[in-house]
């Protein structure tokens, strides 16, 4: 019998040495089996893809925001020192600069899809861009997490397990459905998937197969991307015709506190009480008659803006106002490369542990601040404002 070669022989004793299991790794087993998989057959995925798809698993431990399994354990805590980041830290001339030149590119490249995407949702080109660019640079952004092992971890032992459950089993129903094979189905550490950065139930009710091949591929597609980012919004009541807002000048006759997609008016009421568009432009005559909104992220320290409905579109894909308002402006800029006529006014630096605290002194005087989160959301600044009048101030509705 012929003698093995020494470095044949070690690697194949290595392989004989069983590999040491993960202190999670028999739990997320049984968590596997006896939760996701029966929910699985019961939303009417095959058992062979269940099987092949879960087989070997194991928790992906390194994920951020992880607890205990089963919901024991106290929860990863927020963490209130971080620092708060003013809206105007979003807004670099710099970052718009490069998005704007490779945008434009891009319009030019995919005119003809980006055409019959409008004709077909009533959603501008423009704004599908903008969104791709936030989400993942127009497709260039690294995503390298298995989504389904992602999905499953955070079921397991991440937060909102109920959800993440679910969306566990709409990711084995995208993978029996064919579009995308398991090694090629990435997400974010959150478990979003793809270039438009979709929840798995959001693929399931939004993604679309544009390019006509029988598969709606938002990792790899642009044509499927862009189309997928277009029918969300159009879900989500995008109206055709109207933009997402203006720039504008708001006199202090206006109070900042009746900021709000809650305190809106026809657009030609805003201008009777002294509001304008900037650089002296009148809104656009069908805009008019129709709804606005104001919108101040920074309050009297930023610039101002009448919003429309579709700005609250904009949020359904991510709650922040400054996201809507990053979106809408590159959206913008696509045209005409120039960024804000007023300017964001040096604001102090707070962590959100500061926040929250005035937050809660706020809530203690019944206040409604949309929750104490530490973040500065719309019903936070227009609280602050409120109690800035009633102490006989003007109201900035910020932070003093």
């Amino acid at each position: 019998m012929r003698r093995v070669p020494l470095l044949l022989a070690a690697a194949l004793s290595l392989l004989a040495v069983p590999v040491s299991a993960g202190p999670y790794d028999a739990g997320f087993r049984a968590f596997l089996d006896g939760t996701i998989a029966p929910a699985a057959r019961e939303a009417g995925v095959p058992a062979a893809v269940i099987a092949r798809e879960l087989a070997g698993m194991t928790p992906d431990t390194s994920l951020p925001g992880l607890g205990k399994p089963g919901g024991k354990g106290t929860p990863p805590p927020v963490n209130y020192q971080a620092e708060f980041r003013a809206p105007g830290g979003y807004f670099r001339d710099s970052q718009f600069n490069g998005l704007v030149a490779k945008g434009r590119t891009l319009a030019r490249q995919h005119a003809a899809t980006l055409q019959r995407i409008e004709q077909r949702y009533g959603v501008p080109g423009r704004i599908v861009l903008a969104i791709w660019a936030r989400e993942s640079g127009y497709g260039a952004a690294r995503i390298p997490k298995d989504a389904l092992r992602t999905l499953a971890t955070r079921a397991y032992m991440g937060q909102r397990r109920d959800f993440f459950a679910k969306e566990t089993v709409a990711a084995l129903q995208i993978l029996a459905d064919g579009h995308i094979r398991r090694q090629d189905m990435k997400s974010s550490w959150g478990g979003a998937l793809g270039q438009p950065q979709f929840l798995p139930s959001s693929f399931l009710r939004h993604a679309v197969d544009f390019d006509g091949d029988g598969k709606r591929d938002i990792w790899n597609s642009a044509p499927d991307t862009l189309a997928s980012i277009a029918a969300y919004l159009n879900w989500y009541g995008w109206v055709k015709g109207r933009d997402w807002g203006f720039e504008a000048v708001v006199p202090a006759s206006v109070s900042c506190t009746r900021e709000g997609p809650d305190r809106g008016q026809p657009i030609t009421s805003w201008t009777t009480e002294g509001v304008r568009r900037v650089k002296e432009r009148p809104f656009p005559a069908h805009e008019r008659p129709q709804p606005g909104f104001l919108l101040m992220p920074a309050g009297r320290f930023g610039p101002a803006f009448i919003a429309t409905d579709n700005f609250y579109v904009l949020k359904s894909y991510n709650e922040s106002d400054v996201y809507a308002l990053f979106v809408g402006h590159l959206a913008d800029r696509y045209g005409t490369n120039a960024g804000f006529v007023q300017d964001w006014r040096p604001i102090k630096t707070r962590s959100r542990g500061a926040v929250r605290k005035i937050q809660l002194a706020l809530e203690a005087k019944g206040y409604d601040v949309g929750g104490a989160d530490g973040l500065i959301g719309f019903k936070t600044r227009r609280s602050l404002g409120a109690a800035q009048e009633k102490a006989g101030n003007p109201a900035t509705c910020w932070l003093e």
